[in-house]
């Protein structure tokens, strides 16, 4: 399946509109050894519940996604989150099921991985990244890129916690010094250190100078000043 990479914005780039502020969570499929996950991950959820946000997340029933989303659920109801994931992870999670929406929220199973980002850029108004692995780390990535190019400009923020993002954050730190990043550039993702700062960081994020404005429509570029 093939989409338009025209610019994406949800309610505009403050978030405002007729539906919920949408917050769109990257984390783990896996549970965690250290339980310093597990509880901050309920803080989340606590968090986005507190303040009436909705959630868009991976759609998985287990680990530490799966937790995230049956936290949510179980104070703001199911309405209140919306899984989205691939075919053939329905098959792995559930045994060729959907998620039960009454503990997972609401389900959109789509065909690719890449249909499944797409559809989250779509649904959400802002980006935080929880611990995870490879998937976590390619999401957050990817939605980092697409707000560089202009794809969107919402806010990315990283849940760092216990040190999880010391290393990531070092190596954005190297390429800024070996010009592979600029300095405005590395801004992009805005660190957070707990829940209540990951609401704030949210609330409170500006798009960085210097991101490639590019038009996704007629392919001319205008570089932010």
């Amino acid at each position: 399946m093939t989409h338009s990479l025209a610019v994406i914005s949800k309610g505009g780039e403050d978030g405002s509109g007729s539906s919920p502020f949408a917050i769109c969570v990257f984390c783990g499929a896996n549970n965690s050894t250290n339980p310093a996950l597990t509880t901050a991950v309920q803080e989340m959820a606590e968090v986005i519940a507190a303040r009436n946000w909705s959630l868009v997340y991976g759609g998985g029933t287990r680990g530490l996604m799966g937790l995230l989303a049956s936290t949510v659920v179980s104070s703001r109801g199911a309405q209140a989150v919306h899984g989205i994931i691939p075919n053939a992870m329905v098959k792995t999670e559930s045994g060729i099921r959907i998620p039960e929406e009454s503990r997972f929220g609401r389900t959109t199973v789509v065909s690719t991985m890449h249909e499944r980002k797409f559809r989250m850029m779509q649904e959400a108004d802002a980006f935080v990244a929880l611990p995870g692995g490879y998937g976590t780390m390619e999401e957050l990535f990817e939605m980092t890129t697409w707000n560089q190019l202009g794809i969107h400009h919402k806010p990315i923020v990283v849940f760092n916690i216990d040190g999880f993002f010391d290393e990531i954050l070092a190596w954005v730190r190297k390429s800024v010094g070996y010009g592979l990043i600029t300095a405005d550039q590395a801004s992009i993702v805005v660190v957070a250190e707990t829940a209540d700062q990951v609401s704030e960081a949210v609330e409170n994020y500006q798009n960085v100078k210097g991101r490639y404005l590019l038009d996704w429509d007629s392919g001319k570029q205008a570089t932010a000043k």
